[in-house]
């Protein structure tokens, strides 16, 4: 039997819904997403089909999860936060695939954060709210701006893996997408 609560008012297709997940009003679900354990997914979300989400991991108010987005373990997702698939959007053209986009475990996205398309955000990093992130983000990182750079890291995070924006983001006044 799955505990998994939805609201009345949200539209949940996928039956790939983690146990003790908790979906909220105005949440749209396509049939294809998958959705981990004990998920908070809060009220005006939606949720492409090939979307897959992690356990433990809180999607909070207005945020758009589209096709190739992968969301690991315990993630948060803040308020807001835009996520892209396509370089070159073009109304009614379709790319046949969409560049995957991956938050690794631990990682938090702050509220009204701009991530753009086949990027990688690292295990347990921090992404500043209003932020825009335009190149993957290494383990442990916090990124702050836009463009985001590397401002510090993590404390509990592996001191081995560099943090500095020679060795992780594009220090680049020009960003790759403009």
């Amino acid at each position: 039997m799955n505990t998994s609560q939805a609201h009345e008012l949200a539209d949940v297709q996928s039956k790939s819904i983690g146990q003790r997940t908790r979906i909220w009003q105005f949440v749209v679900i396509l049939p294809n997403a998958k959705i981990g354990e004990d998920c908070n997914i809060c009220s005006h979300c939606f949720i492409e089909n090939d979307v897959v989400v992690g356990d433990r991991v809180t999607i909070k108010n207005g945020v758009s999860l589209y096709d190739g987005l992968r969301v690991e373990d315990d993630v948060f997702i803040g308020p807001n936060v835009t996520f892209t698939n396509d370089k070159f959007p073009r109304s009614r053209q379709h790319p046949e695939s969409y560049a995957v986009t991956t938050i690794k475990a631990g990682a938090s996205v702050g509220g009204a954060a701009v991530i753009l398309p086949g990027i990688t955000i690292g295990l347990k990093a921090m992404i500043g709210a209003g932020s825009v992130v335009t190149k993957s983000v290494p383990d442990g990182c916090i990124v702050l701006g836009n463009p985001a750079r590397v401002v510090g890291r993590v404390e509990d995070c592996d001191q081995s893996n560099p943090c500095d924006s020679q060795s992780s983001i594009d220090s680049r006044k020009d960003a790759e997408f403009s």
